[in-house]
């Protein structure tokens, strides 16, 4: 999981600098987006390894947690950025992909 943590945000720091170090350079995340890092870092302080995040190619951040912590991490969010969060998505490991419709494998 740590491992896992601190490679996903690595990588994410990696692309925005690369953003950053093009000509013209090109930056994608706002204040904001620094902000929902420093909380990450903080969170994990207070607790250990819990969360980490990433980034789509803008300002959007992806943060993950265990099942364990997500609560915790959603007050944290919810508390720090209340008038600047517009949506918090929570999604799950699910079964992976159902059947639909049975075309048979004749059909294929």
């Amino acid at each position: 999981k740590q491992w896992y943590q601190r490679r996903v945000r690595g990588d994410s720091s990696e692309m925005h600098a690369c953003c950053l170090d093009s000509y013209p350079p090109i930056a994608y995340l706002s204040q904001t987006s620094h902000q929902l890092m420093g909380m990450v870092h903080r969170f994990n302080s207070a607790g250990g390894m819990r969360a980490g995040y990433t980034f789509d190619a803008g300002p959007n951040a992806f943060l993950f947690t265990t099942a364990a912590h997500t609560a915790d991490l959603r007050s944290w969010v919810e508390r720090e950025f209340a008038d600047r969060v517009s949506e918090v998505i929570e999604c799950r490991v699910g079964s992976g992909p159902l059947v639909q419709i049975d075309i048979g494998e004749d059909k294929l």
